[in-house]
């Protein structure tokens, strides 16, 4: 059986830049076999693009709402996103 795959955009709020926010992402993301990428915003957030299978976007989701050890994430707006057919999951900018 062929499962959809999803695209989710996120954006993180909170103290989520220069706290190794991005990287570990990228880690998470590749062990859920997610695609997409992570991005440093100017306002301070983080914004993602992410496609997978529903579990490991929920996955990758709740991980978002904590983040990795240092970060302190205070929000997390997302939604869905029409597929882009991302190869892998990238850190950009």
């Amino acid at each position: 059986m062929h499962t959809m795959r999803k695209g989710f955009y996120m954006q993180v709020y909170g103290r989520v830049q220069g706290v190794g926010f991005r990287y570990s992402a990228m880690q998470k993301a590749r062990q859920l076999g997610i695609t997409g990428y992570v991005h440093n915003k100017v306002n301070g957030s983080v914004y993602i693009e992410a496609e997978g299978e529903d579990e490991e976007l929920l996955s990758f989701l709740s991980w978002c709402k904590k983040g990795p050890s240092g970060a302190r994430v205070e929000d997390v707006q997302w939604g869905e996103l029409p597929v882009s057919n991302y190869k892998n999951f990238s850190v950009r900018g």
